[in-house]
């Protein structure tokens, strides 16, 4: 009897998914573009715990992603790495995608997209679907479109450019300890560089916005308890953030083995916020200066909402300041978008530098240029960051092809509201999604020449030979700035990440540190040609994890070694 509940459960879920699906098919007929179904609610939360064992299987076939018909391969989260602009190639620049909960729309089209990302009134953050972001509070991720200059003017106020300084000094003091350390390592290369560039990007956070000051340690170098401490318990969080999202902290705890030590991190990580926050609001109210760094700005705007709410309506002092709730919340939200989204950015950058050391050798021309043989710690940042076009360029060529976040969702909001795609004129009822797929835009043959291919020379405009360079060529070089809809790995408009300078001022200072005198190279496995090597990379490159962020799901297949130049 309990088995024939069951099966007619199912049979009602399957049938029900198929009519709902139908008729959203229906309604995304009117917008006359081509259509792709899924039978899947993609943001189901049996689905999202589900797809990743379900891929894992079909990964272990010997079938291209491109064999696999669409509404499999969109049913991967985080399809687009893989999807690269095929489908916009095949589709054209805008096409629907249509769920038995949803449709939504997909735009690679610059003109389109510029007037999307700033429009950001009439197409909202789609805030049901982000609220899994609020893992310690509401955000600026998850704020709505009247509540986000709130947050956004007390999350912009420490990253201007008087901390540079700070940044990029913290910064190049982690990248000579990263490089003692993998100088140091013994012939059997690095441990894991992935694990020293989350090590290194977590310590220049937490000294530049939090004050905390840490050396650098090797990946394979004994540590303090796992969950102990700041760094351990936040990286344990970033590691299993879709498990957190899902499960309270409180219920892992009462599970077995690594699930209990997970959440046990998650609270952990809360009381290192609550301490912290506590720490400077005592100093300020003492009448110290504070750290100067993120937990000032948040300890002010703390107070700012205290005083208001006891002196005004409830409706007024929601809008001034934040809460302790959305300290916490915003708190958590840097370190994962500005700690995450670095260390990966790097750890790409390793790993491609080390497949090309044509690149490598052009790196550090630039750098004795600008350097004229001084050490890099004794190079101001005023002097030197401006001069270090090439390592910029290489920071954003990995951008290009990895993307922390490949796709920009948003929600059609205050009504119908009308975009332009070429000739073509869509009227989007309220509550439509829609996606600018930033990955399509980045490798999208019509606007990039070899598009697929790793080249950061393609960002220098004037280039100087590479063969003796005069000091009048190299100081000709120009970093060229592509349009806006057509690169923008940290978004756009009015919400560009106020964190984007902090991250290039970091990046630079790391390829400058490491490159000055010393060079990477791929450690090779017993009777490896070159040919199987650059297999071996191209594979590590493509086996990515899309859970949250775009990062390299087992980067120590590839061991790398680290030598003076």
């Amino acid at each position: 009897m309990l088995s024939e509940l069951l099966l007619g459960c199912i049979l009602t879920y399957i049938v029900w998914s198929f009519v709902c699906l139908e008729a959203n098919v229906h309604k995304a007929r009117d917008f006359k573009v081509p259509i792709v179904r899924l039978p899947i609610d993609v943001n189901n939360v049996f689905w999202i715990l589900l797809q990743p064992l379900i891929w894992k299987i079909l990964d272990r076939f010997p079938f291209n992603w491109s064999s696999y018909p669409r509404f499999v391969r969109f049913s991967r989260r985080g399809w687009y790495f893989a999807e690269r602009a095929e489908a916009h190639v095949q589709l054209g620049p805008v096409w629907a995608l249509v769920t038995p909960m949803a449709i939504n729309l997909h735009f690679a089209d610059p003109d389109t997209i510029r007037d999307i990302v700033t429009r950001r009134g009439d197409f909202q953050r789609p805030y049901k679907e982000l609220k899994l972001l609020e893992l310690y509070g509401p955000c600026i991720s998850t704020a709505k479109w009247d509540e986000w200059p709130r947050h956004r003017k007390v999350m912009a106020t420490p990253f201007n450019e008087t901390i540079m300084k700070f940044v990029w000094e913290e910064s190049v003091r982690q990248a000579k300890g990263m490089l003692h350390y993998w100088t140091g390592a013994s012939s059997a290369g690095i441990a894991s560089y992935q694990k020293d560039t989350r090590t290194l990007s977590l310590n220049v956070l937490a000294a530049t916005g939090f004050r905390k000051s840490y050396d650098f340690p090797g990946s394979d170098e004994p540590g303090t308890d796992e969950i102990g401490g700041y760094r351990d318990s936040l990286q344990t969080v970033l590691d299993n953030i879709i498990l957190l999202m899902l499960i309270p902290f409180r219920v892992l705890c009462m599970m077995p083995g690594k699930w209990a030590r997970i959440g046990n991190a998650g609270i952990s990580f809360k009381k290192h916020m609550v301490k912290m926050l506590d720490e400077e609001t005592t100093a300020l109210n003492q009448g110290k200066p504070g750290s100067g760094g993120i937990m000032t700005s948040f300890v002010r705007a703390a107070d700012v909402h205290h005083h208001d709410s006891a002196v005004a309506s409830d409706l007024r002092a929601s809008k001034k300041g934040l809460s302790v709730d959305e300290v916490f919340g915003n708190l958590f939200v840097i370190n994962f978008a500005g700690h995450d989204t670095t260390a990966n950015t790097l750890a790409f950058g390793m790993l491609l530098l080390a497949a090309h050391p044509d690149v490598q050798a052009w790196l550090a021309a630039e750098i004795a240029f600008a350097t004229r043989g001084k050490p890099i710690e004794l190079c101001g940042y005023k002097e030197l960051y401006p001069q270090l076009k090439r390592c910029r360029a290489v920071i954003y060529e990995v951008l290009r092809l990895y993307p922390p976040v490949p796709a920009m969702p948003s929600i059609t909001s205050n009504g119908m509201q009308t975009l332009y795609v070429g000739e073509k004129t869509l009227n989007i009822p309220e509550g439509v999604n829609l996606t600018v797929n930033l990955r399509a835009m980045q490798v999208h043959p019509q606007y990039w020449s070899d598009a697929k291919s790793w080249k950061p020379s393609r960002w220098i405009m004037n280039p100087a030979p590479t063969k003796s360079p005069s000091a009048e060529q190299m100081a000709n070089e120009q970093l060229i700035l592509p349009s806006k809809s057509i690169f923008f790995p940290w978004g756009e408009g009015p919400q560009i990440c106020p964190g984007k300078k902090f991250a290039e001022v970091e990046g630079v200072a790391v390829l400058a540190s490491l490159f000055q005198a010393h060079h990477i190279q791929v450690k090779r496995e017993a009777g490896e040609n070159d040919k199987a090597v650059s297999k071996r990379i191209d594979s590590c490159l493509n086996d990515v994890d899309l859970e949250m962020l775009v990062r390299l799901r087992n980067a120590d297949q590839v061991t790398l070694v680290c030598k003076a130049a």
